[in-house]
């Protein structure tokens, strides 16, 4: 199936590569290299490539590209699915997936890619199976290792791997037993100049935090279940049971794990949290140009919108901008034409205000259209699709573990159309 990887970083440079089957040479990744030149941002790089005799298939994750090589026609999800877990391996290994990180570990980063691929097929990808496999870097561990020639490789076959339940390795104690879940939203949408909204979804995920003794069975119910139409679970979620009751009964894995992701996409179930009162022209007598952006509270549950931050890529004859921010502060970069306006916390009492003048290239036509303004935001302890943790029990162990829930809301890729 997967034949090569080649971990790129943000400047196109290849400071990784793994060959499972025959090497394939590096120069396969320039039509990768051409489809990055063409996308404005890296997101936007298309994640599967088709060349006369292979496909690349990547995603990006922490300022790098996963770019995988494959030879046959293989579900392309597969894939994307493998390649991000390769890079949760990473994050759980070494606290973040970066190219120093990586670079300063590249001994465990092989042995790694070794046991997660057999042949070019996945084989363990489950993190607790691995660090009995490979046991995860310390400093201790790499003194001992350096003086008496060691490595990080477990001697005995991990116990998991011939379980019914891979994911979770067996005799775990721990003296504070606790369960802590994060509710985490992110807004996509559009929306136009009057104000409506075009279109908007959500994308959700519920991360955990699991550290309990024994082999606890876990039961999470949620007040309002019937929002989540479109869920991925798991493999520890017992799915029979969600279909039936609409609850998730699980034996959770130990540590940090992604318990389910879901896609909200019905329009009237998204709450816009912003609105944004904006005016953008660009004279047709005289090189200059008018910019007056207003921000305020929407749809946010009486929560505080942080984090509010404003981006709007120039047209390219925009030379300058002459502005003024009533909160926060702005910058704009000259060569990239992009310009940020940061404003923090937002206000309602007093709404945050960006003005001013733009200065125009002489003898240049005014641009066909006006940017669009993209929009960052976070809001704690607040899930805008209204979803709700009721309850979470625990059954198969007699202690009481510590539980939480946090919720929080993000922007993922939210436009406002000028």
């Amino acid at each position: 199936m997967i034949h090569s990887l080649f971990v790129i970083n943000h400047l196109g440079d290849i400071f990784l590569e793994k060959h499972w089957k025959s090497v394939i040479s590096r120069s396969v990744c320039d039509y990768f290299f051409e489809a990055r030149e063409k996308a404005v941002d890296p997101e936007n790089v298309p994640p599967v490539l088709q060349t006369p005799h292979h496909y690349l298939i990547s995603i990006y994750r922490g300022k790098l590209f996963f770019l995988s090589v494959i030879q046959t026609e293989v579900p392309p999800l597969f894939v994307i699915e493998f390649l991000h877990r390769v890079a949760d391996t990473f994050q759980d290994y070494f606290g973040e997936c970066s190219e120093s990180v990586i670079s300063d570990n590249v001994v465990i980063v092989y042995e790694l890619l070794e046991e997660m691929l057999d042949n070019g097929f996945p084989l363990a990808t489950e993190s607790n199976v691995l660090k009995e496999m490979i046991r995860p870097p310390n400093i201790l561990r790499s003194v001992v290792n350096t003086l008496t020639g060691g490595s990080n490789v477990g001697e005995t076959l991990p116990q998991g791997q011939l379980s019914n339940i891979p994911w979770r390795r067996a005799g775990v104690k721990y003296t504070n037993n606790e369960a802590y879940f994060d509710v985490t939203e992110e807004i996509d949408a559009i929306v136009d100049k009057s104000g409506t909204t075009v279109s908007a979804e959500i994308q959700g995920v519920i991360e955990a935090c699991v550290k309990l003794s024994g082999m606890p069975d876990l039961t999470m119910s949620f007040m309002n279940p019937r929002l989540l139409d479109d869920v991925s679970f798991h493999p520890c979620v017992r799915f029979r049971r969600w279909e039936s009751e609409r609850v998730l009964s699980f034996i959770p894995p130990d540590g940090n794990f992604t318990l389910m992701t879901y896609h909200i996409s019905s329009q009237n179930l998204v709450a816009i949290p912003v609105y944004v009162k904006q005016s953008i022209s660009f004279f047709e007598a005289g090189s200059c140009g008018r910019l007056d952006i207003t921000i305020g509270p929407k749809q946010t549950m009486g929560k505080t919108v942080e984090d509010l931050k404003v981006t709007v890529h120039m047209p390219k004859a925009v030379l300058n901008a002459n502005l003024t921010a009533s909160q926060g502060n702005y910058t704009y970069d000259f060569t990239t034409k992009l310009l940020v306006w940061d404003i923090g916390k937002l206000n309602p009492q007093k709404l945050p205000n960006l003005r001013g003048s733009l200065s125009m290239q002489t003898g240049v036509p005014n641009p066909e259209e006006n940017p669009s303004l993209n929009i960052d935001l976070k809001i704690q302890q607040l899930a805008i699709s209204g979803l709700k943790v009721s309850r979470l029990d625990m059954y198969g162990e007699m202690y009481k573990p510590f539980k939480g829930v946090k919720y929080v809301t993000k922007a993922g890729k939210f436009q406002v159309r000028t």
